[in-house]
């Protein structure tokens, strides 16, 4: 984290570096950073829904699913076909892409990296209206929506360094990665019960650490122009948690068709 160092002679005027900047002005410019964060943030899980829902309602699902039809006429998900297995694995390697490429990358390419990422991610997200009632999905969608406020809130309010959960967390983020390949196979009730239970646990604890960790990249970009591109990658790391959240909280507050 970028440290400031209290060196100007007048109060309320703290040195970045070689620059001395004014504490009101500063928080001004955070401010502004977080909202164009979350801004993108909306916009994406906005166009993932607008992906998802449009794949549920329409005829251009049977592009990417194997879609049938219940007794009582409803539709019924019975697969992925090739085209819906290489959109499934579609948003990792775009990220991976990105991830890779960050620092090369400009703010135009950020942008489309993000906008690609999250529309493939609307691909992945539509199986879930084939499977859970709409109630459920709504119910659970803003359950996600107020624990997200509560913990990104913390998160960028808190005093205390997140940096010291960032290896625990990402170790039961590659535990969790591990056993839900493990249980492809094994088709383990009580797995998936301890998979989504630890999911909810490390995405909830990732969305407070995030947050912080975008306040400090915001101190490491000021005044440079970078911020943008800095904004941008915040609001995938956000949206990733949000997703994720809300599909760990689905297991247990949604209701199946």
């Amino acid at each position: 984290m970028a440290q400031w160092e209290v060196n100007a002679p007048v109060q309320g005027q703290r040195t970045y570096g070689a620059t001395t900047v004014d504490r009101a002005q500063y928080d001004v410019g955070l401010r502004a950073h977080m909202l164009r964060v979350y801004n993108y943030m909306a916009s994406g899980l906005a166009l993932s829904g607008i992906v998802a829902l449009v794949l549920f309602s329409t005829s251009l699902g049977s592009i990417f699913f194997k879609i049938g039809v219940t007794p009582s006429g409803a539709q019924r998900l019975i697969g992925l076909n090739v085209l819906g297995w290489i959109a499934l694995f579609a948003p990792v390697v775009l990220i991976l892409i990105a991830s890779f490429r960050q620092a090369q990358m400009s703010v135009g390419s950020a942008r489309l990296f993000y906008w690609a990422i999250v529309a493939t991610f609307g691909i992945g997200l539509a199986p879930v209206l084939f499977v859970y009632t709409g109630a459920s999905v709504a119910r659970t969608f803003f359950v996600t929506a107020a624990a997200f406020a509560a913990l990104s809130l913390y998160g960028y309010t808190t005093r205390r360094s997140l940096s010291g959960f960032g290896t625990f967390l990402f170790m039961g983020l590659i535990g969790i990665l591990i056993a839900g390949v493990v249980n492809i196979f094994l088709a383990s009730s009580m797995l998936h019960f301890m998979i989504s239970a630890a999911g909810v646990l490390i995405f909830a604890g990732l969305t407070a650490y995030d947050t912080q960790a975008i306040k400090e990249q915001y101190s490491e970009a000021y005044g440079s122009d970078v911020q943008e591109k800095v904004a941008i990658f915040g609001a995938l790391s956000l949206y990733l948690d949000f997703v994720n959240l809300f599909q760990f909280l689905l297991a247990f507050l949604g209701d199946r068709d």
